[in-house]
C-alpha cells in the first residue's frame, strides 16, 4: 500500500499495490535507458509493483512495417510468450502499444496463438493512459521548472486515442507551464522506415514541427513517443537550435 502526501498535492492517493509488467521498446533499451528507469520510478510512485522480463526483445513493429511479415510474426510470438499472465503490460511508447493492440489480432488470426495474443492486446497500455484511466492518478508530486509544448504522436493520437491523458498529467506538474503549438496533431515526419525511404519529406516535416514548437517560446518538446523525439532532436542538433526534447516519463519523474 502506498500513501503519498505533499503541500502541492491536490489529492492524496491510496492504492493497493498493483502488479504490472513493463515493456521497454528495443531502441529505448539501447539508446534511452533513462526513460525506462524513469518509467519504473513513476509507476512505483503511483503504487505499482513493476516486473521486468529480461528476456523481452521487440514488439515486432519494425519488421512488420517493412513488409517482413513472417519475421515479424516470429518476434510477435515471442512477445506473447514473454508477457504471459494477467497483469497489465505498460509501455512508455504509444507506438509499440498501438502496434500490439491494433495488429496482433490480424497477425494471429486463425492461429494457435490467437487466444493468448488477444489477452495480451487487452492488457497492453501506454504509460499516461494507464496512470489516468486505470490508476486514476493525475498528480504524482512531480516538479519541473520550464515552459513546454506537447507533441501528439501519430500512434498516440490515432492508434491509442490518447490526447488528454498526458496533458492532464503535465498540468499537475509543479512549476511547469504547458503551451500548445500550432498543428500539434500533425506528424513529425519520422514514421519509422518512412524517414529512410522519404528522407527529404521527413526532414521538411520535422522542421515544420520544430518551428511550430519554437514559436510558442517553449523550452522543451514533450511526447509519449521517444521515436518522434529522437527524430526531432536530430534536426534540432543539426540546426544548432536551443529547444530540447523530453519524454513524458522524464518529466513525471522529476522533483522527488
Amino acid at each position: 500500500m502506498s500513501l503519498y502526501t505533499g503541500t502541492h498535492f491536490s489529492i492524496i492517493y491510496l492504492h493497493l499495490s498493483m502488479k504490472v509488467q513493463l515493456f521497454v521498446p528495443c531502441f529505448m533499451d539501447q539508446l534511452y535507458p533513462q526513460v525506462a528507469f524513469n518509467t519504473i520510478k513513476v509507476l512505483e510512485k503511483a503504487g505499482c509493483t513493476v516486473k521486468y522480463n529480461e528476456q523481452q526483445t521487440c514488439c515486432g513493429q519494425p519488421a512488420f512495417n517493412a513488409g517482413f511479415w513472417g519475421e515479424s510474426k516470429d518476434v510477435c510470438t515471442k512477445f506473447v510468450q514473454d508477457f504471459d499472465g494477467t497483469d497489465y503490460i505498460v509501455s512508455p511508447s504509444a507506438s509499440c502499444t498501438g502496434f500490439v493492440r491494433n495488429n496482433f489480432g490480424k497477425i494471429f488470426e486463425n492461429n494457435a496463438f490467437q487466444s493468448p495474443a488477444k489477452k495480451v492486446t487487452n492488457r497492453m497500455l501506454e504509460l499516461s493512459e494507464f496512470l489516468v484511466k486505470v490508476m486514476h492518478v493525475t498528480d504524482l508530486g512531480a516538479a519541473f521548472n520550464g515552459k513546454v509544448t506537447y507533441h501528439d504522436s501519430c500512434a498516440g493520437l490515432r492508434e491509442c486515442k490518447i490526447k488528454e491523458e498526458p496533458r492532464t498529467l503535465l498540468n499537475k506538474v509543479q512549476g511547469l507551464e504547458l503551451v500548445e503549438m500550432q498543428n500539434t496533431d500533425t506528424c513529425c515526419g519520422f514514421g519509422g522506415s518512412f524517414a529512410v525511404k522519404y528522407d527529404t519529406i521527413s526532414v521538411a516535416m520535422a522542421e515544420q514541427k520544430i518551428e511550430n514548437a519554437i514559436a510558442t517560446d517553449a523550452e522543451y518538446i514533450i511526447s509519449t513517443d521517444m521515436s518522434c523525439l529522437m527524430h526531432l532532436d536530430g534536426r534540432i542538433n543539426h540546426n544548432g537550435q536551443a529547444i530540447k526534447v523530453l519524454h513524458l516519463a522524464d518529466v513525471l519523474a522529476s522533483g522527488y
